[in-house]
């Protein structure tokens, strides 16, 4: 019984070929199916990254190391066809910026424009996308669109719209006060009033990219906590206190910290609207940096003043996500 049963098996497995016994990916069925080897997929990816980290290595981790070189040398004008030759001054150039009165006068209007720029585009992005998710049922998509027109218009249509509105003899201002006996002041020519010009400017310009940060935050808080606030009595206020602002603090946090980046680099406004007067009332770093690298062409002072906002723009950045990190959880 036993031989028959032997006989039975090997017939079975003569008859069953070579490779069906064992695993189901032996055989050449099991050969053609089994995945490529790690190594080929590794060489494939980095095939497919190359152009990507070409781009990235020239156009910008060669220009940041570069940048950090030159700004501990005397790179000028003369060492544009002969870079070599520019001498090594270690951190010269690191002291004289903090001597300087034009940059820590930029620096100043720079602070100013943040601690005053920042919280008014938040406040306000916050209000708009409130009233636009809850308050608007009409037209909601046309306001939503007219609030974020600014973002995607260029600076040349906006400084034209701008020099229009704050024109102290034809201006849209200029009219309105003339029609109550009053006289416009001259908002870009004032050093009182330029700066607060240019951050009105720059609140309209970017209302509607936070604004739609917190459209997105607002719309993802679960409508269930809503109605169970409702119904234990929670009125609009408490409401937005207790349970929109908890949870729209991830959003709060990201919107803040890209707001406060794009305004400690803020170039655009005061490049196209004042060119950083009257008597660099509207000097920034950033516009400070450009006159100093492509007018006078003091390309190592431009580059440590570079590295400067580097610095300050990283230390203010952590220090926000330290304050708010924990309230994000």
């Amino acid at each position: 019984m036993r031989t028959m049963t032997s006989k039975a098996a090997q017939t079975a497995k003569v008859q069953a070929g070579p490779g069906t016994s064992g695993s189901p990916a032996a055989g050449p069925a099991g050969r053609r199916g089994r995945r490529k080897p790690m190594g080929v997929q590794n060489v494939a990816g980095w095939l497919f990254s190359t152009p990507f980290l070409v781009l990235f290595l020239v156009f910008m981790a060669f220009p940041i190391v570069a940048t950090l070189v030159m700004s501990f040398t005397d790179f000028g004008l003369r060492n544009v066809t002969h870079p070599m030759d520019a001498n090594f001054i270690g951190f010269e150039n690191y002291v004289k910026l903090f001597s300087d009165d034009k940059f820590l006068k930029s620096l100043f209007n720079t602070a100013y424009f943040v601690v005053i720029g920042v919280p008014l585009t938040i406040f306000l992005g916050l209000v708009v996308a409130v009233l636009l998710n809850n308050g608007i049922d009409r037209a909601r998509t046309f306001f939503r669109v007219g609030f974020y027109a600014p973002v995607v218009t260029t600076i040349v249509a906006v400084a034209v719209v701008w020099r229009f509105v704050l024109d102290p003899s034809d201006g849209l201002i200029a009219g309105l006060l003339s029609e109550v006996g009053l006289t416009s002041p001259d908002f870009l020519g004032s050093e009182t009033l330029a700066m607060p010009s240019m951050i009105a400017m720059a609140v309209w310009r970017n209302l509607g990219t936070v604004m739609v940060l917190f459209i997105a935050g607002l719309q993802a808080i679960p409508t269930e906590v809503r109605e169970a606030a409702r119904l234990d009595g929670a009125g609009v206020w408490q409401e937005f206190k207790g349970i929109t602002v908890p949870l729209l603090r991830p959003t709060l946090l990201y919107a803040t910290v890209i707001t406060t980046i794009g305004y400690l680099n803020v170039f655009e406004e005061p490049f196209v609207m004042t060119q950083g007067g009257p008597s660099d009332s509207t000097l920034t770093v950033s516009l400070n940096m450009y006159r100093e690298g492509f007018n006078f062409f003091h390309m190592g002072y431009a580059s440590a003043m570079a590295y400067v906002l580097f610095v300050v723009i990283m230390g203010i950045t952590v220090l926000q996500l330290r304050l708010l990190k924990d309230n994000t959880k």
